[in-house]
């Protein structure tokens, strides 16, 4: 299953609805975040790095939304030889058929379960990292407060939370030049302006963003007393929290 370049939303009409991570979507789902979401392989390189710091042994990791698998892979290559047990998961059975398929193509004796599963009903037990890679945006909002605070449980002492996120702002004359940036960075990667517009159309009651501040005080809420920013370009970031 080769990744392809996305043309998804090049003609009228393609893709009308909701925004869905179907088959059409997995197929060019590399080269859309690649083109759409600014430092995100910086992000996949370090959440492997804080895995490769923080992962304890005999524990279980969990990427939840794995989508593709890239931070699953990012994160085994880093736990070799510490008994750790990875589960992706993914509500989508194209995306999860992908991330097998990619993660299969590297040998390595750390194990990976793939799951195909809301995440919201998987038990997180003897965790010593999880990840939330743009994925938490995607769920209702009356319901990520819960999510956040039963990850907490599930982890060890000292075990990771990466939780990365398109972000709202309060400020309105902050939130009008950071979407004009990510724009601009969107037409740079060759992005044409019906594409923009079909896509923001398709997506933009399916992804809801929370402020900084909501997402800080969500994880502090659920006991992460040590949480903060570690990265941000434009309006997309990406918080670290320890229990």
């Amino acid at each position: 299953m080769t990744n392809q370049q996305d043309t998804l939303f090049a003609l009228p009409g393609e893709h009308q609805g909701n925004f869905q991570f179907d088959n059409r979507v997995a197929g060019v789902f590399g080269d859309m975040i690649r083109r759409s979401v600014p430092g995100y392989s910086q992000i996949i390189a370090t959440i492997g790095d804080f895995a490769g710091r923080l992962v304890s042994p005999n524990t279980q990791v969990y990427d939840l939304g794995c989508s593709l698998g890239a931070a699953t892979l990012s994160i085994r290559r880093q736990v070799e030889g510490r008994n750790v047990c990875i589960h992706a998961i993914d509500n989508s059975e194209p995306m999860l058929a992908r991330c097998r398929e990619n993660l299969d193509a590297y040998v390595s004796d750390t194990k990976v379960e793939f799951h195909l599963a809301d995440i919201r009903d998987v038990a997180i037990e003897n965790a010593s990292m999880v990840v939330l890679n743009f994925t938490l945006q995607f769920l209702p909002p009356a319901d990520r407060d819960a999510l956040v605070a039963r990850i907490w449980h599930g982890m060890v002492p000292g075990g990771v939370l990466v939780l990365s996120e398109k972000l709202k702002f309060n400020n309105d004359a902050i939130q009008q030049l950071l979407d004009a940036q990510h724009l601009d960075f969107k037409r740079a990667n060759g992005y044409s302006e019906l594409e923009i517009s079909q896509k923001r159309s398709a997506i933009e009651n399916v992804l809801i963003p929370d402020t900084l501040d909501e997402h800080k005080a969500r994880l502090h809420q659920a006991g992460f007393t040590q949480a903060d920013l570690w990265f941000q370009c434009f309006n997309f970031a990406s918080m670290v929290a320890i229990k």
